[in-house]
C-alpha cells in the first residue's frame, strides 16, 4: 500500500530544532560506540555534537553484535518480539550528521528509531536482512536480553 505525504500512517520527517545561529540541528540517537566514553563518540564530538540526554528505545528492538569480535560493531534492528535498549540522544547539524554517515560502515546506516516517550527520531539502525545472514553464520550475536550496550558482557565468552 502507497501512502501519500502526511497521511496518519506516514511518519512525520524527523523534526529539525532551530538555534540561534540558525543552524539546522538534528536529534540523533546512539546505542553503542558513538556513546559517551566509547570508542567512537569522540566521532559526535569532533562535529560539535551535544550530548541531549538517556533514554530507550520503545519495546521493539533488538540489539545484535556484528563481527569482528575484536572491535563488535552494534546493531540495532525493529522486530516484532523486542524489547527496550538504553540509548543516548545528542543534537549535531544537518550537515554534521551527513558527514558522520560517510563513516559509518554497512550494514549500519541511519533510520527512524522510535523511543519509549513516542517520538520518532534519528538513529543509528542496521539492515535486518544483513543481521540475519549474521545470525545464520554463527557470526552475531543478540545480547537484547542485557537492555543496551553498555550493560551487554565485554568478553565474548560471557554473551550466551
Amino acid at each position: 500500500m502507497l501512502l501519500s505525504p502526511g497521511s496518519r500512517d506516514d511518519p512525520a520527517p524527523p523534526k529539525f530544532y532551530k538555534t540561534k545561529l540558525g543552524d539546522q540541528q538534528v536529534l540523533l540517537a546512539v546505542v553503542g560506540r558513538h556513546m559517551t566514553g566509547e570508542s567512537h563518540n569522540h566521532e559526535l564530538v569532533e562535529r560539535g555534537a551535544q550530548y541531549a540526554g538517556a533514554t530507550t528505545t520503545a519495546p521493539c528492538y533488538r540489539l545484535y553484535l556484528l563481527p569482528p569480535r575484536s572491535a563488535p560493531l552494534p546493531a540495532l534492528v525493529r522486530r516484532p518480539s523486542g524489547s527496550t535498549i538504553d540509548l543516548e540522544l545528542w543534537t549535531l547539524s544537518a550537515a554534521a550528521v551527513g558527514d558522520l554517515l560517510v563513516g559509518v560502515p554497512a550494514p549500519l546506516g541511519f533510520g527512524r528509531v522510535h523511543l519509549k516517550d513516542g517520538r520518532h527520531v534519528l538513529g543509528f539502525v542496521a539492515e535486518a536482512e544483513a543481521v540475519d545472514a549474521a545470525l545464520l553464520s554463527g557470526t552475531a550475536q543478540d545480547i537484547t536480553e542485557h537492555g543496551g550496550w553498555r550493560r551487554r558482557p565485554r568478553h565474548p565468552e560471557e554473551i550466551s
